[in-house]
């Protein structure tokens, strides 16, 4: 079993486990410690996020992470029902799922993985892979959603890991009070998020505009000035020095005939490539600490007019981001091969 590990993220703050599992194909027993986490993703823009995605899940099987919801930044069908196919691959088709509207226009930024396994047949026709829900369009907005699932926690139990763009959470953070709860968007997190863990930014050069910001900038501003709890990113530097291997993508899933995450990556580009595993260390950091990473001094982060992102030392404040050095690189990315690697509870 992976184990959690209780860790500060600083001497400001102490980032607490709490919670129980999600309701798992085989009804695993709660475990009083998993951590509570809601995944926001572009899901379809690089298959990094469809990594991440396996790691949350191989987190649930572990006990370690009850998965309260997937909200979905990248607008159209093939986002949630690429997401309804791993939910159901997995076997957590009751995993909530949260879509959008009016998002950031990315369908032409990269080949949507998300379309080509939802598009995948076998040779008599029928589909790849199973589904569990039948129209996605009926799914709800994800800033609504936040709201039902929020309402439903503990105080300050819910880690937020947004891997994607900022307009979800900064669509939360302006909604008003309604049936789920009395309190306004920015009240609710404040409330009942302890952690958001982000993949944003750059703070090793200032010329590089990061695809996650620049994508809504303005959301991105919001979000870093005006989220009320502590904020931990990690930037381009770091996912970019730690890359999953092709050679694994090859050789270590034989074990599955057909696999909707090694399926995505290999529509993603021509194989074999390495890929950057920047939303991975988001997902590493929300569930296992410190412990891999190095961590900025407490600041604030604020983002320009054009999407660059600047780190000001406060003692003050609450903003972190994480860095790396080439052992710790090294390190995480033996975890993540091990980690992506193993066989789901769905198939033992």
């Amino acid at each position: 079993m992976i184990e959690n590990k209780f860790y500060v993220v600083s001497l400001l703050f102490l980032i607490a486990l709490s919670g129980c599992t999600s309701k798992g194909r085989q009804n695993e027993k709660i475990v009083s410690n998993a951590q509570k986490i809601i995944f926001e993703t572009d899901i379809g823009n690089d298959v990094d996020d469809a990594l991440a995605l396996d790691m949350l899940y191989k987190y649930i099987d572990a006990g370690d992470i009850d998965l309260l919801g997937i909200m979905i930044n990248k607008e159209g069908t093939y986002p949630p029902e690429y997401t309804d196919i791993m939910n159901t691959w997995y076997g957590y088709p009751e995993i909530p799922v949260g879509i959008i509207y009016n998002g950031a226009d990315c369908e032409n930024d990269a080949t949507n993985y998300a379309k080509c396994v939802s598009l995948m047949k076998k040779e008599n026709g029928e589909p790849v892979f199973q589904r569990s829900l039948k129209d996605y369009s009926t799914l709800p907005e994800a800033h609504i959603l936040y709201r039902k699932l929020l309402a439903q926690q503990p105080d300050n139990s819910v880690t937020i890991v947004s891997v994607g763009f900022s307009t979800n959470l900064a669509r939360l953070l302006d909604t008003p009070a309604d049936d789920f709860s009395p309190l306004t968007g920015k009240e609710l997190v404040a409330k009942k998020v302890k952690l958001l863990c982000t993949m944003a930014g750059c703070f090793n050069n200032p010329d590089l505009y990061e695809y996650n910001i620049v994508k809504d900038i303005p959301a991105a501003k919001k979000v870093f000035a005006e989220w009320p709890t502590p904020v931990v990113t990690s930037p381009f530097e770091v996912g970019i020095a730690i890359n999953y291997p092709a050679a694994s993508i090859e050789n270590d899933f034989k074990w599955a005939p057909a696999h909707p995450m090694v399926e995505a990556y290999k529509c993603y580009l021509e194989m074999p490539y390495d890929r950057p595993t920047w939303d991975l260390t988001s997902v590493l950091y929300s569930v296992e600490g410190p412990s891999y990473f190095n961590i900025s001094p407490a600041g604030k982060i604020d983002v320009t007019d054009k999407g660059a992102t600047t780190f000001t030392t406060d003692e003050n404040s609450n903003r972190y981001y994480l860095m790396v050095d080439s052992v710790q690189a090294e390190n995480i990315k033996q975890y993540f091969i091990e980690l992506v690697s193993q066989q789901p509870a769905s198939f033992k």
